[in-house]
């Protein structure tokens, strides 16, 4: 993922979604983070990290359960949490570090 630090480097805050292309739950995750960009536009960006494409990344973040979501403001981690969650809970989390 050759401009990851670009787009967390962005003032605007960045939900990263950590997936796997076997994993039933991250499957999930895709109409909701669908939901959550119509709702914000352009206020926040939304990025899919495959972890078995982005091993070093993966480790890295020490990712250990997908889906992993993050934001990130600034280039620093301010929000995460494992498993699957709700529009609205992503959509109040990316609002509160605009």
């Amino acid at each position: 993922m050759n401009n990851f630090q670009d787009i967390i480097n962005s003032g605007k805050p960045t939900l990263v979604d950590m997936f796997a292309t076997w994993c039933g739950p991250c499957k999930m995750m895709h109409p909701i983070l669908e939901e959550v960009k119509q709702h914000l536009g352009e206020r926040a960006t939304i990025i899919k990290v495959d972890i078995d494409q982005n091993e070093a990344l993966a480790r890295q973040l020490g990712i250990q359960s997908v889906p992993t979501l993050l934001i990130y403001k600034n280039g620093a981690i301010v929000w995460r949490t494992v498993g699957v969650q709700s529009a609205s809970t992503l959509i109040q989390a990316l609002e509160s570090f605009m």
